[in-house]
């Protein structure tokens, strides 16, 4: 953590922005504290107690030729207790960097520096271009972690624009990765975005170094081969809001099997003139990983479709229903919300399969197999 510190703190020295010059220095700081309780009886730890902290510290020092440096600092401290029974008890906790980076930006250029978020894409839910990330799309809080690294970006006047990233230090599975990245190596990508009639059109890329584990010996040994990720995403807004989004994962491997990765995503979305306006949105994701590019000889199919009402000012209600084409089974997720002024109470009831099949990043979660519900209070200061 120290070295990007000391990387950032070296940047805005480069940028030769002298403080006197300043506008205006502005210091804010906030927080977010989530609690929440989990109970699952399908679930070898029936009862979940949980807590979560993020305090985040950003200042900003304007420049009068429209320049701005920014800063934020953020931590997750978090803590659980799983009760299989009153003399079973478990119990997790930690305390690390949430968001950590340093911002140079003008009207046309950003670049930031440290431990930071990267996301893009078309797709809201299941999506094949989730790199760097792993947003559970039934998180009503979006949470995730970072990825340490710079990113620029440069917008031109015709609302185009370009992206281009260098990431180093984050050795664990990212986003849909099935293997860590190599100890000490860099990763390096870009992404150019261009305006369409009635919409936007992407291509992505990105280059690692992964460590893979030889599935065919018995003892454990890791390899380290060359990955290049290629992505493309589209949506258009005519009448009702759609997209493609797709992405293409080759690794070069002396074990095949797991060569290629390719993940596509068609959706849409509209809100229906129904009482406050009930929004509908439909994904079917297609996921293969297989030896040869593009067979899609045993490919894994997923339809998702989200629903969203207003109940009034203070109170909103959401449905999520995926289904499951090749073992034929339905995941149904609900979710309640209400707002105390800075207080919001979220009760979210499951329906699930207890073989938990669905694919998603990092290996899933089987704490949501079966049938649950979940209440959680959340304070914004």
């Amino acid at each position: 953590m120290n070295k990007w510190i000391v990387i950032a703190f070296f940047f805005l020295l480069a940028i030769n922005v002298k403080a006197q010059e300043a506008k205006a220095i502005t210091l804010k700081f906030k927080g977010q504290a989530i609690t929440y309780t989990h109970f699952n009886p399908s679930n070898e730890q029936a009862w979940w107690l949980g807590a979560r902290y993020l305090p985040q510290l950003n200042s900003e020092i304007q420049h009068e030729k429209s320049r701005l440096i920014d800063f934020e600092a953020s931590a997750n401290v978090y803590g659980n207790l799983s009760f299989a029974g009153f003399d079973q008890i478990e119990s997790d906790g930690d305390l690390k960097p949430y968001r950590l980076w340093a911002r140079y930006s003008t009207p046309q250029l950003e670049i930031r520096v440290g431990l930071q978020k990267i996301n893009f894409g078309s797709a809201s839910m299941l999506r094949p271009l989730m790199w760097f990330d792993q947003i559970d799309p039934r998180d009503p809080l979006k949470l995730t972690d970072g990825v340490w690294g710079i990113l620029g970006r440069y917008y031109f006047l015709n609302n185009a624009n370009i992206w281009m990233w260098g990431l180093y230090g984050n050795e664990r599975a990212k986003g849909w990765e099935i293997s860590p990245t190599a100890k000490g190596q860099p990763e390096y990508g870009g992404r150019l975005q261009y305006p369409i009639p009635l919409g936007e059109a992407a291509f992505s890329y990105h280059h690692r170094l992964a460590s893979v584990q030889n599935p065919f010996s018995s003892i454990i040994s890791t390899t380290d081969v060359p990955e290049n990720r290629f992505g493309f995403d589209l949506r258009i807004d005519w009448a009702l809001g759609s997209w493609i989004e797709a992405s293409w994962t080759r690794m070069e491997t002396d074990f095949k099997i797991f060569d290629n990765q390719q993940l596509i995503n068609l959706g849409f979305d509209y809100t229906l003139g129904i009482g406050s306006g009930l929004y509908v949105a439909f994904e079917q994701l297609l996921l293969a990983y297989e030896e040869k590019a593009f067979a899609f000889e045993k490919p894994v199919s997923f339809s998702l479709i989200s629903m969203s009402y207003p109940l009034g000012m203070f109170d909103h209600i959401s449905a999520m229903v995926y289904y499951d084409w090749k073992n034929r089974q339905t995941y149904n997720f609900v979710n309640y919300q209400h707002q105390f002024k800075q207080i919001y109470l979220y009760a979210m009831g499951y329906w699930n399969p207890a073989n938990f099949s669905m694919p998603t990043p990092g290996g899933g979660n089987n704490m949501f197999s079966g049938k649950g519900v979940q209440l959680m209070l959340v304070w914004n200061h």
